[in-house]
């Protein structure tokens, strides 16, 4: 979690200006593509909406000429199909500012027992933040993935028999479901 697209430095919170709350994405090509990376993120909001504020605004912001490339191509193919124009802004990467603790994993943070065993794992708060194990708990806290894709996963976590069962009753809770969804790998 943290800020693009804006035009001061050392954005915050409470002193945005006219950065977007973003996520940074880093994935292995091996495993995904960034046009499915694509579709689901055009797939998860609507793109065609006009944005409302500077800070929640839909927006892309891509990591050299390719990207920017693909990006622009999707949203292109997007328009024709709808019928009406993308409205994501879709600009390069000049810098991505991390927004503070509080924000990150803010899903997992709720869940005590959670968020108690994972901090103890990874002490550092940034540690916390870079944890691929964090991020995936928090993803599926979200509701996203499957249930299958859950149990696989699980046990190469680390995590406790209670916290297991906790993230198993909280991800079922919040929409993680037995059918595979795109995400599901």
């Amino acid at each position: 979690m943290g800020y693009c697209g804006g035009s001061i430095s050392e954005p915050t919170y409470h002193h945005l200006a006219n950065h977007a709350e973003t996520l940074q994405v880093d994935f292995d090509p091996a495993a995904i593509g960034y046009e499915e990376i694509l579709a689901l993120f055009f797939a998860s909001h609507q793109p065609t909406r006009p944005s409302w504020s500077s800070q929640y605004r839909s927006a892309i912001f891509c990591d050299g000429g390719r990207q920017l490339e693909q990006a622009r191509q999707a949203a292109a193919e997007l328009s024709g199909r709808l019928g009406h124009q993308v409205q994501t802004e879709i600009a390069p990467l000049d810098r991505f500012w991390w927004a503070e603790g509080y924000h990150q994993k803010y899903l997992l943070r709720q869940s005590r027992p959670l968020a108690r065993e994972l901090a103890a794992a990874y002490p550092r708060p940034e540690d916390f933040v870079q944890s691929p194990v964090a991020a995936r708990v928090n993803g599926f806290l979200g509701g996203n993935g499957s249930l299958e894709q859950l149990e696989r996963e699980l046990p190469r976590y680390g995590l406790s028999p209670a916290a297991g069962e906790e993230l198993r009753a909280l991800a079922k809770r919040r929409g993680v479901s037995p059918a595979t969804c795109p995400l599901a790998r």
